[in-house]
């Protein structure tokens, strides 16, 4: 049995791993305590977008929208460090290999190639338009829970699929201690604050996002002919960013508070109401 010291250990080696954050203490240490430490990926993931909610909400009352949104997602980037963009990076750059043997040389080399740097600036891009379309009162719940569905990805994926260099490299010694329970019993867990913060749609858009990481992770995968930690990461930011963009293609659907909605009689079945002005127009015009 790991004690209550074992566990903090545990927690500091994960929240060191996973953020800039200088945690102090004692952090785990010997053969696969990364891989054992993964039990507080998800938790670390939910301080992380609480984080992330509260500089929303100040940022958001001092810049416009698609400003605040890029700001937020860069305080994200960088309050992780860029391991999961760097590991998408190494995944894109390994696209040009031939073979597994070729990729893997190339996702090693310390240099960013084309498809990487392609690949990172979409990727922010794409978060960037999609946060910023998320509708306001959606925005603190997809954002407590972004980073939390990423993270869980690799606590799902891991133990099902082999390592592609068993023996070697940070991701072989993660994937062979890699807890099995840890992935499902997170996965209740955030199954059920999706659904108690955004309704059925929530754990829609949770299981949608989990997919798509690990469609990602299986899919280059099946290139290296097993997991590797830069693969891993790639499912992390994957899972991410298809919450988001679920998240600004299905915002119509999210409850709404019955304080917030209206019914307003208009002649015509199909009103144009394309600014506030529109809708003001609407207001007036039925009263």
């Amino acid at each position: 049995m790991i004690g209550w010291a074992g566990w903090r250990a545990s927690l500091v080696l994960a929240a060191r791993f996973l953020t800039i954050a200088s945690v102090p203490g004692c952090e785990a240490g010997g053969p696969g305590a990364l891989g054992r430490a993964a039990w507080w990926f998800p938790a670390i993931g939910l301080a992380l977008g609480g984080g992330l909610l509260l500089a929303d909400r100040l940022l958001s009352t001092v810049v416009p929208p698609l400003l605040s949104a890029g700001l937020v997602v860069a305080v994200w980037k960088v309050s992780t460090g860029g391991i999961h963009l760097d590991g998408l990076a190494d995944c894109l750059d390994g696209l040009a290999g031939v073979n597994a043997e070729r990729t893997l040389a190339i996702m090693r080399d310390s240099r960013i190639g084309v498809f990487g740097a392609l690949g990172l600036v979409l990727c922010l891009l794409i978060a960037c338009a999609a946060l910023s379309g998320t509708p306001a009162a959606a925005r603190a719940p997809i954002l407590l829970l972004a980073p939390a569905v990423g993270r869980l990805t690799p606590l799902l994926v891991g133990p099902r699929v082999r390592p592609a260099t068993p023996g070697r490299g940070l991701g072989a010694a993660f994937l062979g201690a890699l807890p099995r329970a840890a992935g499902p019993v997170w996965l209740a867990v955030l199954l059920v604050l999706a659904s108690l913060l955004l309704g059925p749609t929530g754990v829609a858009l949770a299981a949608g996002a989990l997919v798509a990481g690990a469609a990602g992770v299986i899919v280059f995968s099946r290139r290296l002919g097993g997991l590797t930690g830069d693969v891993l990461g790639t499912g992390v930011e994957l899972s991410e960013l298809a919450w988001l963009e679920g998240d600004a293609g299905l915002g119509t659907l999210l409850p709404a508070g019955a304080a917030g909605v209206a019914l307003i009689d208009v002649a015509g079945r199909n009103p144009d109401v394309d600014t506030p002005a529109d809708l003001h127009f609407l207001e007036g015009s039925a009263s």
